[in-house]
C-alpha cells in the first residue's frame, strides 16, 4: 500500500496544476518549433511568447510587456539583474545595498561582485525579519547604485515595506530590485505603486513548471546583458525560448492570481489552525517571523533542545514532509543565515522547521500534522541530554 504524503513544502517547489499541464502540451509535439525563426509556424510561437509577456506584464502592473524577460529560474533572474544593472551604472558607482535575510542568488551575488570593485552594505531586520528603513537611510552613498531587498522571505515568511524601500530608492536616484519569487501568486505586486525597478519571479512556486521564470526591468533602467551568444528577448538574455515552460509560468501566473483571495482565505485559516495547534500544544517553541506581515502560507518555528535534522527524519517516517529552510541550503551544517538575522542563536536555530501550505493541503492534514508533532517532539525531547 502507497504510504501517503502530506505535502507542507510549498515554499521549496508545487506541483503543476493540471490546467497548467494542459496549456503546456502542445509545446512538447506539434508547436515545437523554435520563435526566433522566420517561418509562419515560428511567428505562431513567437506570438505566443508575447501574450505570456502580457500576461506577467498585467499581474505586476508594469507599463510594457516587453519590460519582462523569460529567464531559466529565479536565481538566474537575481543575478542576471543585479549584475546586470550594476554593471550597467558602474561609471555612476560601486556600492550595493542588500539585507541580511536574502536569498543565497542575492547574497552570494552581491559578495561575487567584489572582485568587480564593488562594495556592499548589509541592512539589519528586526527580530520579525523586517528592514529597519532608518538603517537604510543611514547606508546610502553618493556612489550607491543599487538596493535589493526581497519583497518576502522564503523561510520566516516576513514581508518587507517594499513600498518605502522603492519609495526612499526612487528619491535618492537608486535603483530597486526585489526578489518576488516567494510573493508571486500570493500576494499582489504592482512594479508602479511600489516603485519597482526590478523584479524577480520563478514559476515553480505558484504550481507552474520548474526551470522557467521571469523577470521585469522597468524601461529606461540601464542594463547591460548578463548572458552572451544569442540575441533573444531583445539581445538582453540569450538562449533559445523554453516555449513549454513560458505558456505554462503564463498560465499559472494567471491561474495563481485570479483566484488568490479565494486560495489565500484558505490557506490562512489552515496556517493559523497549525500555529493554534502547535503553540498551544508543544512547550518550549518559538514561531518565527512577522506574526501578520509574513506570506499567507508559511509557519516557521525552532524547538528547543533538539535539531531538525531529527525531526525532519522522523516527519518523514510518518509521511509529513516539511523542511528546515531553504531548499537551496540543504545539506549545509550552518544554522539559518536568516535566522540568525534576526538574533536567534544556533543551539536555537538548529532546531528550525518550516512548514508551508498549498491550495490542496486539507484541515484533515492539519489536524493529523499537529497530533504527530507533538508526539515527536515528545519522543526526541526524552532522547536529548539538553533536557534537564
Amino acid at each position: 500500500m502507497e504510504r501517503k504524503i502530506t505535502y507542507l513544502d510549498h515554499a521549496a517547489t508545487t506541483y503543476v496544476d493540471p490546467i497548467v499541464v494542459k496549456a503546456m502540451d502542445p509545446y512538447f509535439t506539434d508547436k515545437f518549433y523554435n520563435p526566433s525563426s522566420l517561418y509562419t509556424p515560428a511567428r505562431e510561437l513567437a506570438s505566443m511568447v508575447s501574450d505570456a509577456r502580457k500576461t506577467v506584464a498585467k499581474w505586476i502592473n508594469a507599463r510594457n510587456d516587453t519590460e519582462i524577460i523569460f529567464t531559466g529560474s529565479g536565481s538566474e533572474g537575481d543575478n542576471t539583474a543585479i549584475f546586470g544593472i550594476a554593471f550597467a551604472n558602474r561609471h555612476k558607482g560601486r556600492h550595493i545595498i542588500t539585507s541580511p535575510i536574502e536569498h543565497p542568488a542575492v547574497l552570494e551575488t552581491v559578495e561575487g561582485m567584489e572582485r568587480f570593485g564593488f562594495e556592499h552594505t548589509i541592512v539589519p531586520v528586526d527580530k520579525s525579519g523586517i528592514l529597519d528603513l532608518d538603517e537604510l537611510r543611514k547606508a546610502i552613498r553618493p556612489d550607491t547604485v543599487l538596493i535589493t531587498v526581497m519583497f518576502a522571505n522564503n523561510e520566516i515568511g516576513s514581508i518587507q515595506p517594499v513600498a518605502e524601500i522603492g519609495r526612499i530608492a526612487r528619491e535618492k536616484g537608486i535603483f530597486f530590485h526585489t526578489d518576488a519569487v516567494q510573493a508571486a501568486g500570493s500576494l499582489p505586486i504592482d512594479v508602479q505603486e511600489m516603485n519597482i525597478d526590478s523584479l524577480t519571479i520563478a514559476a515553480h512556486k505558484f504550481y507552474g513548471p520548474k526551470g522557467v521564470g521571469a523577470l521585469y526591468i522597468r524601461d529606461g533602467v540601464p542594463f547591460e546583458r548578463f548572458m552572451l551568444g544569442g540575441h533573444q528577448e531583445r539581445g538582453r538574455r540569450a538562449g533559445t525560448h523554453n516555449n513549454a515552460g513560458i505558456a505554462g509560468l503564463a498560465a499559472a501566473l494567471d491561474l495563481a492570481c485570479s483566484k488568490m483571495e479565494e486560495n489565500n482565505k484558505k490557506i490562512i485559516y489552515l496556517r493559523e489552525k497549525l500555529v493554534k495547534g502547535i503553540m498551544e500544544n508543544i512547550p518550549d517553541v518559538i514561531y518565527n517571523g512577522h506574526p501578520e506581515k509574513r506570506l499567507p502560507n508559511n509557519t516557521n518555528f525552532c524547538f528547543k533542545f533538539i535539531e531538525s535534522e531529527a525531526i525532519l527524519l522522523h516527519l518523514d517516517m510518518l509521511g509529513i514532509c516539511a523542511s528546515s529552510g531553504s531548499a537551496c541550503s540543504s545539506g549545509s551544517e550552518d544554522p539559518s543565515h536568516v535566522l540568525a538575522a534576526i538574533g536567534l542563536t544556533p543551539d536555537i536555530a538548529r532546531g528550525s522547521i518550516r512548514m508551508t501550505l498549498g491550495r490542496e493541503n486539507t484541515e484533515e492534514e492539519i489536524d493529523f500534522v499537529i497530533e504527530r508533532m507533538k508526539k515527536v517532539i515528545e519522543n526526541l525531547r526524552m532522547m536529548s541530554p539538553l533536557v534537564n
